[in-house]
């Protein structure tokens, strides 16, 4: 009797261990591989922000050899991103010309949204929230900054010397800046110079709420994690957001009355997400009136006289293709702007802007 009580608990101490050394392997099938996904999800955030951070910083010193290296330029897609990002370059340096200013910084913040590893290449979608700072030429001391968000797909692969960028594709800010060299700068840069801190403190609460609304919902741009706000649809997909944030400012923030033209509910009205259907309502209506039109050279002056809550239509080829809402100035009382699509924050309202076909609406909005 006792041998075979012995026998039987021998039985069952096998059985314990083989169905514990089962459960172990389960475990570790199911841990280990979400480890190493982290593990190499964090990797390769890591390796972007460098990219970024090296890819501003040429950008800043207009170092075009080290922008260069960020890309594989015998690839055709690697060659067209490099080459864009390289006007770009020019552009920022140009218009920091026409400006009178120097940029002293620029801040990339990463965020990854997903990440698949597709062999001989690794494909990222994610968002970067970029902070510019910069000075004016005759008054160095005082720092300004704005940020722009931007919405990334690209590819990279390893090389010897590190990342590179084999592909990328996003909506930039700046694609509509090529010819800011047909414009006559220095009268335009000595009269910026000139302007002084404007001060808005005595501004009617109803301008007060829609900047702070503008502030709070500026998308990627904003100094905390994407945010639009959730009670309205994300028009960007569809051609885009801007009517549709400016609308959001004047309604929720300016509390501005909906109506029949101008609404938001089960579905949106022209008016309310058409950037053409919104200067036009606004000018129509009797809610807003126009302060100048015309292109950078003719208006540029007259933008002094915008208030935050006011805004600015861009038109190209007769057509509004843009809405930003003015939100403050500048130590120089430059007029400063936020919108969706591309996201911005504080950005000086015609950056970006400086296409010679463009024509610019500065819009004084009646509280």
């Amino acid at each position: 009797m006792l041998i075979f009580i012995t026998m039987k608990k021998k039985r069952l101490m096998i059985l314990l261990g083989i169905f514990t050394f089962f459960i172990l392997c389960m475990l570790l099938f199911l841990f280990v591989p979400k480890v190493s996904t982290v593990f190499v999800e964090q990797e390769i955030s890591h390796e972007l922000q460098k990219i970024f951070d090296k890819r501003t910083n040429a950008i800043l010193n207009n170092d075009m050899e080290a922008l260069k290296n960020l890309y594989d330029c015998s690839r055709k897609y690697g060659l067209w991103a490099y080459e864009h990002e390289k006007k770009k370059m020019k552009y920022l340096h140009g218009w920091s010309e026409k400006q009178g200013i120097k940029f002293t910084d620029i801040n990339p913040i990463v965020m990854v949204k997903w990440i698949k590893d597709k062999g001989d290449r690794i494909t990222v979608n994610l968002t970067v929230c970029s902070e510019y700072k910069y000075v004016y030429e005759n008054d160095p001391e005082k720092i300004n900054l704005f940020r722009i968000g931007t919405y990334h797909s690209l590819d990279i692969r390893p090389t010897e010397e590190g990342w590179v960028i084999i592909r990328e594709w996003y909506t930039d800010p700046f694609a509509d800046s090529m010819h800011l060299e047909q414009v006559k700068t220095e009268k335009i840069k000595e009269y910026i110079l000139s302007q002084d801190v404007r001060d808005f403190s005595n501004m009617i609460e109803r301008r007060k709420n829609a900047v702070c609304y503008a502030d709070k919902y500026c998308g990627a741009a904003g100094d905390r994690e994407y945010s639009y706000n959730k009670k309205y649809k994300n028009y960007n997909p569809l051609g885009g957001d801007c009517a549709n944030f400016a609308s959001q400012i004047l309604y929720e923030g300016g509390k501005f009355r909906k109506n029949y033209s101008w609404n938001y509910g089960k579905g949106a009205t022209r008016a309310w997400i058409n950037a053409h259907g919104f200067k036009d309502y606004m000018l129509y209506s009797g809610r807003a009136s126009k302060v100048a039109y015309g292109t950078y050279d003719k208006v540029y002056k007259a933008a002094y006289k915008l208030l935050p809550g006011d805004f600015i239509a861009y038109e190209k080829n007769g057509k509004i293709t843009h809405i930003s809402v003015i939100t403050g100035a500048d130590s120089k009382g430059y007029p400063l702007v936020n919108s969706h699509n591309t996201d911005r924050y504080r950005v000086p309202w015609d950056l970006g802007w400086s296409d010679r076909d463009i024509r610019f609406w500065l819009i004084h909005v009646h509280f």
